[in-house]
């Protein structure tokens, strides 16, 4: 806790009751239509350059951040759930365009980056994850 002077509360503290007051009487549409104003009148006053520094800035900061306290399994979990969703939201041509876009590029990236033993190992998981979804064992 944040030092007295003179019984007196300091900005902080006054801030904090007073932000602890507002969530008592207020419920989540005022948050997001507080929110919503903010970020119109955000988007009226700043450019894309802006957005696009404060998006690498926050989105390199948050991405840290979540890696460090969250495991595997997180990631594992809200990848299934984002390609569910785009599944549902997608056709076969967007995955057809897509593939062939990211695939040149990704397995560019890829070669450049990984041996010979990189490929043997992935071959062979797929190889058995294949056979196992066909009962072979």
């Amino acid at each position: 806790m944040v030092e007295k002077k003179d019984d007196k509360l300091t900005r902080e503290e006054s801030g904090e009751k007073g932000g602890e007051a507002t969530a008592k009487s207020h419920d989540k549409d005022f948050y997001e239509k507080i929110g919503k104003k903010g970020g119109e009148a955000t988007a009226k006053s700043h450019d894309k350059d802006f957005y696009q520094e404060n998006g690498e800035k926050g989105g390199q900061k948050g991405g840290e951040a979540t890696a460090k306290s969250h495991g595997k399994d997180f990631y594992e979990k809200i990848g299934k759930k984002g390609g569910e969703a785009t599944a549902k939201s997608h056709d076969k041509d967007f995955y057809q365009e897509n593939g062939e876009k990211g695939g040149q590029k990704g397995g560019e990236a890829t070669a450049k980056s990984h041996g010979k033993d990189f490929y043997e190992k992935i071959g062979k998981k797929g190889g058995k994850a294949t056979a196992k979804s066909h009962g072979e064992n």
